[in-house]
């Protein structure tokens, strides 16, 4: 054998082991959908119009009032909503679900890298990203309850407005994924390490 062929046997023995199409799905989809839950969140914060109650609509940047004459007047200035706490509140949970997306971000850009760069460090990449995703979860569900605690004595189920559902649905999508990019990233290194036995 020559010195080039041994090399070239050397480099086949070190190379890691393909990915199914199955696995690359999956990991397609979740970073798809970690940057859908990135959206709606975006989406929902900057619009911040969460609740719809008796003629009144509170959200995370205004306090709204439905004239008689259908017209919306909005201010600022939360404290005229005359619910305690929500203009304090409210700084707390912008600050969440704001902070939230910024994880989200870094998190969904981890995730990307792992994939286009097939390292040693990938699946350290992955699992940093998912864990990453977890506490996106953990800060948008902290603002969703938060929200939802301040404004209690208003809530009607179908008071919710469509920015809250999206601000909803996403801290779900960032669970759901984190958790599954963790189960994947678990479930492939299992195998990994069964093939090298």
């Amino acid at each position: 054998m020559t010195a080039i062929g041994a090399q070239a046997q050397q480099l086949l023995a070190h190379r890691r082991p393909q990915k199914s199409f199955f696995e690359t799905l999956i990991r397609s989809l979740i970073i798809l959908c970690v940057a859908i839950a990135v959206v709606l969140s975006s989406i929902s914060i900057c619009d911040g119009r969460w609740l719809f109650a008796r003629g009144q609509l509170f959200g995370l940047w205004h306090f709204c009032t439905v004239s008689n004459d259908s017209v919306l007047k909005c201010v600022t200035d939360l404290s005229l909503a005359q619910v305690e706490g929500l203009s304090v509140g409210v700084i707390f949970i912008r600050s969440m679900v704001s902070f939230a997306v910024v994880v989200a971000i870094f998190g969904l850009e981890l995730l990307m890298v792992s994939q286009v760069c097939d390292d040693a460090n990938a699946r350290r990449k992955w699992a940093m990203g998912s864990v990453l995703i977890l506490v996106s979860f953990l800060l948008s569900a902290t603002g969703v309850l938060s929200f939802s605690i301040l404004v209690k004595d208003h809530l009607t189920f179908t008071g919710f407005t469509l920015t809250y559902w999206c601000e909803f649905i996403a801290a779900f999508l960032f669970f759901l994924n984190g958790i599954s990019g963790l189960h994947i990233n678990s479930l492939t290194h299992l195998r990994s390490r069964v093939g090298k036995i």
